[in-house]
C-alpha cells in the first residue's frame, strides 16, 4: 500500500484480529463487525501520527465502542406493516450445540449498549476499572455500577446457555 503511515499496517496486522473480536462482541454480527472495525480504521488512518504516539488500541477501542454506539441509537426500530401474518412457529435457538464461550456471547449481546460495553472492556478486553472509565468517556464507578448490573443479568442468564453448551444437560 502506498501512501501507507508508518506503523499503521503494522498496527493493524497485529492487532486487527482482537480488535475484530471486540467489534464482533459489540455487534454480535461478523459481517457488522468487520464494517465497524473498518469504519473505524478509515477514520483513524488520517491521525495515525498523533495516536501512534500515545495508546494506538485504547484510542481504536474507544473508536470503536463509540460508533458502535452511534450505530445503535441511529438504526429505527418501528414497526413494518405487512400484508400477510408472520410465520408464527418457534426458530430453532442458533445457538444450541455450541460451546459456552459462544453462548455467552449471545447472552453479552442482550445486555443494554452501556453494559455490553462495559462488560467487553472489563472481562474480555482485562482493563482496569480506570481504563475502562477512560474509554467510555466516564466515571469509576459508573463502570462499576453498570458492570454489578450486567453481572446481575447475566447471572439469571448463564444458567440457560450452561445447559445449551451441557448438550441440554444441567450441571449439579
Amino acid at each position: 500500500m502506498t501512501g501507507v503511515t508508518p506503523g499503521f499496517e503494522e498496527f493493524v496486522a497485529a492487532r486487527g484480529p482482537r480488535l475484530l473480536r471486540v467489534a464482533w462482541l459489540l455487534t454480535g454480527d461478523a459481517h457488522l463487525a468487520e464494517d465497524l472495525l473498518q469504519t473505524v480504521l478509515a477514520k483513524v488512518w488520517p491521525k495515525w501520527r498523533r495516536i501512534a504516539a500515545e495508546n494506538p488500541e485504547a484510542y481504536v477501542r474507544k473508536a470503536l465502542v463509540n460508533t458502535h454506539a452511534s450505530w445503535w441509537r441511529r438504526r429505527w426500530r418501528g414497526e413494518v406493516p405487512h400484508d400477510e401474518v408472520p410465520d408464527t412457529r418457534v426458530m430453532p435457538d442458533p445457538f444450541e450445540g455450541v460451546d459456552l464461550e459462544q453462548s455467552l456471547a449471545a447472552v453479552v449481546r442482550g445486555l443494554p449498549v452501556r453494559q455490553r460495553a462495559v462488560v467487553v472492556l472489563r472481562y474480555f478486553e482485562d482493563l482496569s476499572v480506570e481504563d475502562t472509565a477512560e474509554v467510555l468517556g466516564c466515571s469509576t464507578g459508573t463502570v462499576k455500577s453498570q458492570a454489578s448490573k450486567a453481572l446481575r443479568t447475566l447471572q439469571g442468564l448463564l444458567p440457560a446457555a450452561e445447559m445449551v453448551a451441557d448438550g441440554g444437560e444441567r450441571r449439579g
